[in-house]
């Protein structure tokens, strides 16, 4: 079985506020999987210091958990034409804030200030589009408790299909109606612009 290392569980330790552990997230190189599809697993995510978004949410959500939080991640489901994206929230003097690991400019951390999920989940809706700025967010899910999954599931070396199998079948919500997507304005020309800056260059370019 594998196990954190000594510094990998100091480092966790310091890790002690949300802020921190975003501040850690945006520090490790985005996971373009150009060697193939991944969801790796908080130690190995530590080990190779890189990870996408799914992958930053679940060890985000697992530092959190040493500090006494619940270990939460919720899936923002996108039209077809778009990517979704997973978040890590959490909750804080009673409202709600999420964890986000992007790549780009837009879909990224949130302050503890909303007072309900689907509130937190809004917050997202306006800057999630396309290069053409047609917006894209249309459902979320309830917050998934990884606590369900089997004991050491943070210590795998196996990828945690599970999870995003999970995240797909649990629960999930309508954010507008049908009626209300075909009249959405597009993203100003200036956000756009602003949505396609990166932090980590790569010969893709994924949205999330």
């Amino acid at each position: 079985m594998n196990s954190f290392t000594k510094k990998e569980k100091i480092l966790m330790q310091k890790l002690n506020t949300p802020a921190k552990v975003q501040d850690f997230l945006n520090g490790l190189r985005f996971n373009f999987e150009e060697k193939g599809e991944t969801l790796k697993s908080p130690i190995i995510v530590l080990k190779t210091k890189s990870a996408h978004c799914i992958e930053g949410a679940i060890l985000g959500a697992y530092i959190l958990s040493l500090h006494g939080f619940p270990p939460l991640v919720l899936h923002l489901e996108a039209t077809k034409s778009d990517f979704d994206h997973v978040l890590a929230p959490f909750k804080q003097h009673e409202l709600w804030g999420a964890l986000s690991k992007t790549n780009h400019a837009v879909l990224r951390y949130r302050e503890p200030i909303y007072k309900s999920i689907h509130e937190l989940v809004m917050s997202y809706f306006h800057e999630y589009f396309l290069n053409n700025g047609v917006k894209t967010l249309r459902r979320y899910s309830k917050p998934l408790n990884l606590n369900i999954f089997e004991k050491n599931w943070m210590l795998m070396n196996d990828n945690l299909w599970g999870i995003d199998e999970e995240l797909d079948k649990i629960k999930h919500y309508n954010i507008i109606s049908k009626t209300v997507s075909k009249n959405l304005r597009k993203a100003d020309k200036i956000e756009i612009k602003a949505g396609k800056i990166t932090e980590f260059a790569s010969f893709k370019n994924k949205k999330v």
